[in-house]
């Protein structure tokens, strides 16, 4: 399908590792220029190889003073952004017991506040220009938390009601601003994890995986993790589609139970 995003300008924050460079991969296949962002220099040199030459990057910690203004200023260098992905995030199992109040806050700015900032920066001149797109990196643990990541849990729910809000602003416009709720996916840090978990106990990750699913998400529906590039697929569709506006997009392989 030709979502016509040839020459269009996109901004994927996090686009350096993991589901932020599949969707800038998505984006570059359609024809679209891509700015990623990462925290480390050589995280976004290895996506920017990757990528090619339609990708631009910039290193830098969006909760800094400055940094999303700069990263901003990078982005629209060559005109105006016209897509935006909020994908920065960060998540951790911890015990709620163990979470300090520092911490809640550290995950607050990154889950949230660099999107908070980003879509400040950027939402506004879409309104006045009258077209773009919006897209928040929810989880499935918005709506579906879990007790062990009960902070990530609340900072995705948090995103949700960002997202619909500020698509509150878009009446009359051609610009939207939806969320994704993704599910498990194959990332490099999921697969990280799961190899901790594999050598604590002496097996393969392939058996912690099936585990999961029978244990911790028995209501999977396709029972498997999911690739990067399907949820990639998935948010290029939500930002291209002028109708869809004010949703949350659920991708998370028919883990929650319930039709709306």
């Amino acid at each position: 399908m030709d979502y016509g995003l040839a020459g269009k300008r996109v901004l994927v924050t996090g686009g350096a590792t993991g589901i932020g460079r599949a969707i800038a991969a998505a984006f570059i296949a359609e024809g679209a220029s891509v700015t990623v962002s990462g925290l480390l220099e050589a995280e976004v040199e290895a996506a920017l190889t990757a990528l090619g030459p339609a990708a631009a990057g910039l290193a830098g910690d969006l909760t800094a003073a400055g940094e999303a203004e700069r990263l901003a200023a990078f982005a629209g260098r060559g005109g105006p952004v016209d897509i935006l992905i909020n994908n920065i995030g960060a998540f951790e199992v911890r015990d709620f017991f163990e979470i300090t109040d520092e911490r809640w806050f550290r995950y607050f700015d990154i889950n949230v506040m660099a999107a908070v900032r980003m879509s400040r920066l950027l939402l506004k001149p879409m309104l006045e220009r009258g077209h773009g797109s919006v897209v928040f990196i929810s989880s499935e643990s918005a709506i579906k938390p879990q007790p062990w990541m009960a902070h990530y849990g609340a900072m995705k729910t948090c995103l949700l009601g960002l997202s619909r809000a500020l698509a509150e602003l878009t009446r009359g416009t051609r610009v939207t601003v939806n969320a994704i709720l993704p599910g498990p996916t194959n990332t490099e840090a999921v697969r990280a994890y799961h190899q901790e978990i594999a050598s604590s106990q002496g097996v393969t990750r392939e058996q912690v995986v099936s585990d999961y699913f029978d244990q911790t998400e028995p209501t999977s529906l396709i029972r498997r993790m999911i690739e990067p590039d399907e949820i990639a697929r998935s948010v290029v569709h939500l930002a291209a589609s002028p109708s869809l506006n004010g949703m949350a997009m659920r991708a998370e392989g028919g883990t929650i139970r319930a039709i709306a």
